[in-house]
């Protein structure tokens, strides 16, 4: 089971999780991102190719299913304005066991930061600039290849 949804609404951290529950599984690992405050952040945005970002989401679930033989995995993104504290991203992974679930959770955030077409706004105070993506996520990224 694969599920990828790009919204603008915050997400419900347990029916998501409840969902992959009810498959039987050992394991549900899951992550959750958060707007910070880092270096005076108010808010940011974030804006998404429509159509090509659900495509690439599901090849990244599509591909940990595969390698670490999931039951089913979750992407849930909100693109748009959001405010310091207010959920981004929610990844989770439903497996037989932990090990699985923890390590295909861990690759779907590290693809989904390199692979897939979201750009991002960061606002402090009155000024607003976007965000270059960071060579750390690309080196994390690079540990699954």
């Amino acid at each position: 089971m694969i599920r990828v949804s790009i919204h603008t609404e915050a997400f419900d951290i347990a029916a998501e999780a409840a969902m992959l529950e009810r498959l039987g599984v050992g394991a549900v690992a899951t992550f959750t991102g958060i707007v910070r405050a880092d270096d005076g952040v108010t808010a940011i945005e974030l804006e998404h190719y429509p159509g090509m970002t659900e495509a690439s989401l599901s090849d990244i679930c599509e591909e940990a299913l595969q390698r670490w033989g999931l039951a089913g995995c979750t992407i849930i993104h909100r693109v748009g304005r959001m405010e310091v504290g207010e959920p981004i991203v929610l990844v989770l992974a439903a497996a037989a066991h932990r090990a699985a679930a923890l390590e295909a959770c861990a690759y779907l955030i590290d693809r989904l930061k390199t692979d897939a077409p979201f750009w991002k706004k960061e606002y402090r105070d009155a000024d607003a600039v976007w965000v270059e993506a960071k060579a750390s996520d690309t080196q994390r990224a690079t540990r699954w290849d």
